[in-house]
């Protein structure tokens, strides 16, 4: 199954109350790495999540704080809802800036070569979401 339609596949399947609880369901038959999501999360040209979020990342000098702090995100949130927000946070709030990491559904303005592709295959949507699923407590 192509990577965008995995997502909406995904997303299709799960009724709007599971939902707001989250992807139960890994994206892949793989565990996610941490190591790999931490990778992804500091990859400023290719994910830009320092762009908009502050975090335990003290190797990245300037950071956002458009977004919620990522610091303990692994205690507010569960690795369903993490996978959920990464593939496409409008399923939690529709009025989000976030882009959705994992889902081309309602996408417009996007160029013919990024048509059809996601951000991130689902391997790293699982990567990165077990990087975030063990940032725990006030700081790392």
């Amino acid at each position: 199954m192509a990577r965008a339609a995995t997502c909406a596949f995904v997303l299709a399947l799960a009724a709007p109350a599971a939902q707001a609880q989250g992807l139960p369901d890994p994206l892949t038959d793989l565990p996610g790495d941490a190591s790999r999501g931490r990778a992804i999360v500091l990859d400023q040209p290719r994910s830009l999540c320092v762009l908009c979020h502050a975090g335990p990342f003290p190797e990245i000098a300037f950071q956002g704080n458009i977004g919620p702090d990522l610091s303990g995100v692994g205690d507010r949130l569960t690795l369903p809802e993490l996978r959920l927000r990464l593939v496409d946070s409008r399923r939690v709030n529709p009025d989000t800036i976030m882009p959705p990491f994992h889902s081309v559904e309602g996408l417009v303005r996007v160029g013919t070569q990024w048509k059809d592709t996601t951000i991130l295959t689902a391997q790293e949507v699982e990567d990165v979401a077990a990087f975030l699923a063990s940032l725990k407590g006030p700081s790392e």
